[in-house]
């Protein structure tokens, strides 16, 4: 197998000393650099083995530790320096030599690194497939197509009887464009476990399953999260067990944007006490919908009308009731709200074939209830974005 290896140093007669230590192959890859050079080759370091020449750059060596935590590195340093060396194996070091190293130690500390070298290349080709297949995004460990995986993860936790928290995520309309790219989900990943899964579900918009937790330690886990990321962001949360995986989503959701809704709390339009007749109720409800459905039905139509190859969007809004419409090849979704009374809201999602299609089997039908007051934008917006990922993914595939 090749292997490629990186040598760190500001010395140059390092190199020389090492490089009889490494028996080469003609398969194997070497390369040489300075620390200062290092920003400009980063992806290639973060899957070599390192070798770094310490003596006169143990800052910088352990900020490489820090940089790269997943690649094995070992250290060089001339004399043993108890503190320095307690510093780089919390930083992620794998081993450490010194002068004094034998040879025959030397390549017993190397066989280690290229072991978990091979691993990694592994996983990286394993990666790049999960990639292209669309499976998880490509700068990030998070998962697209959420449906899937939440339907697999919620099948083991039944099984297992296992405890686990949902928590949908996002900024608020102001925030999300002052966030960079990917910056929400590198602040998520570096402080979850490996087992607990990040999935997107919008642009800037994500759940995260957290494993054998409660929801007093899910929101101490969230607010160590919270504090990392520089705009406001919040967070909705629902125990999973015994729940579908709409129910817990719209559980997580309508958590959300209840905190959304606490910085900026906007009186409901629909006030059940005041609603003493259907009348009135019809008259009010039909207000809300010109406030919150008609401007975000144009904005949902207006941001995925040019992204979604081969399909199309309509919309129609008519007296208390909405309906936006996706057309596909095998078939035609539809995302309809409606109120029949004074107590709820009812969304219904459903699916009809094309005459021409050949596909057979579609998601089933669908009812989301939920509260007059809970009927707003940022919740309406998540539920579309939803409906049109899902026929994109399982219906029009």
């Amino acid at each position: 197998m090749q292997n490629r290896i990186v040598l760190i140093s500001d010395d140059s007669d390092f190199f020389e000393y090492v490089l009889p230590k490494l028996s080469l192959r003609k398969s194997d890859e070497l390369y040489r650099f300075g620390f200062d050079s290092l920003p400009e080759c980063l992806d290639l370091i973060s899957t070599s083995l390192l070798i770094i020449n310490s003596e006169s750059s143990k800052e910088k060596t352990l900020e490489i530790l820090k940089l790269v935590e997943n690649a094995p590195c070992i250290v060089f340093s001339y004399n043993e320096e108890e503190d320095f060396k307690i510093k780089a194996y919390k930083a992620g070091m794998l081993n450490y030599f010194t002068l004094m190293t034998s040879d025959e130690e030397f390549t017993a500390k190397l066989v280690p690194a290229l072991n978990t070298l091979a691993v990694l290349e592994k996983n990286s080709v394993y990666r790049n497939m999960l990639v292209k297949k669309n499976v998880i995004t490509d700068n990030n460990e998070v998962f697209i197509d959420y449906s899937n995986i939440l339907d697999k993860e919620l099948e083991k936790i039944e099984k297992k009887s296992a405890n686990a928290i949902l928590i949908a995520i996002s900024p608020n309309d102001k925030t999300k464009f002052l966030l960079k790219s990917n910056q929400i989900e590198t602040v998520i990943l570096s402080n979850i476990r490996k087992n607990d899964i990040l999935m997107t579900y919008a642009p800037n918009k994500y759940f995260l399953l957290l494993y054998d937790t409660n929801i007093d330690l899910a929101k101490k886990i969230w607010e160590k999260i919270r504090q990392n990321i520089p705009e406001k962001i919040y967070a909705g949360f629902a125990a999973a067990g015994l729940k579908s995986r709409q129910q817990l989503i719209n559980e997580a959701l309508n958590r959300l944007h209840e905190d959304m809704n606490r910085d900026n709390y906007i009186s409901s339009v629909v006030d059940k006490n005041s609603a003493k007749n259907f009348k009135i109720f019809r008259q009010e409800f039909n207000k809300k919908l010109d406030k919150v459905m008609t401007p975000v039905f144009y904005q949902i139509q207006q941001k995925y009308n040019h992204r979604l190859f081969g399909m199309s969007l309509e919309q129609f809004i008519g007296d208390g009731n909405g309906v936006m419409t996706i057309k596909g090849k095998h078939a035609s979704g539809s995302f309809k709200i409606s109120s029949p009374g004074l107590s709820k809201i009812n969304i219904d999602i459903t699916y009809e074939p094309t005459p021409q299609s050949t596909k057979t089997k579609f998601p089933q039908a669908k009812r989301i209830n939920i509260e007059p007051d809970e009927l707003e934008a940022g919740l309406l917006e998540d539920l579309l974005e939803q409906f049109i990922v899902e026929f994109k993914s399982e219906v029009n595939a």
